[in-house]
């Protein structure tokens, strides 16, 4: 079946570690890059991986409406699908859609106790329930700390893990520890961390923490042009 075929495709497979046992549940996974490279395809690889294999996702984006975030979805699906030995894709993606729930926010709007609510109103009615969330453009700056906490308190609650995308800046220096400085104050409440690292034509997936690649181990990148992870060649 093209649902089997594509799992074995699971985008952290060739670092060792099935992506949904990663992280559990209350922990937090962190994707690193500067704009523009790969930080929301990347995580809805994820994202798809989940899905084919019956997993809820909540997708939370910030600034991008659902339409676009949907896009996405289609278009790493079809690529993905295209890789594989199966011709016949029609209603594919559908299938997997009752998996996954999109929920946007302007960033000025985002705050914990305003997504508590909406994912209480979820549950409740039984609409969806969420058993992994990507928090793709949330503002790492100042109170960092404090959102994250709460937000884990949160997760804890749901049992569910999160994936966030961090944006860096090819100018900052990193920290003494190897992190961005948006992380700074509150990297210690990532588990995992990945950064997404431009080398000439090419985007190395290098594991930061919680992921350690052995000797021989293909590492993982990303294709520029359709943006699939793929191992090494």
């Amino acid at each position: 079946m093209l649902k089997k075929d594509l799992i074995l495709r699971n985008p952290l497979r060739s670092l060792g570690r099935e992506g949904e046992e990663i992280l559990t549940a209350g922990r937090f996974g962190a994707v690193l890059a500067p704009a523009g490279v790969g930080k929301t395809a990347f995580i809805v690889q994820l994202a798809l991986n989940a899905m084919l294999q019956e997993k809820n996702v909540l997708h939370i984006s910030l600034d991008e409406p659902v339409t676009k975030v949907s896009l996405w979805y289609e278009k790493l699906f079809q690529d993905l699908a295209s890789r594989s030995r199966w011709t016949r894709l029609d209603g594919a993606l559908e299938d997997l859609l009752p998996h996954r729930f999109i929920m946007t926010f302007k960033t000025e709007g985002f705050t914990v106790p305003r997504l508590e609510e909406r994912l209480t109103d979820l549950t409740a009615q039984n609409i969806f329930r969420p058993e992994m969330v990507l928090i793709d453009g949330f503002p790492f700056g100042e109170a960092t700390r404090e959102r994250l906490m709460a937000l884990q308190l949160l997760a804890v609650r749901l049992g569910v893990f999160a994936w966030f995308t961090v944006h860096t800046h090819r100018h900052e220096a990193p920290t003494p520890d190897g992190l961005p400085p948006a992380l700074a104050e509150a990297g210690d409440l990532f588990d995992v961390i990945l950064r997404l690292e431009p080398k000439g034509a090419d985007i190395v997936v290098e594991p930061l923490r919680g992921i350690a690649v052995e000797a021989g181990e293909k590492r993982l990148h990303l294709d520029p042009a359709t943006m699939l992870i793929r191992g090494e060649n």
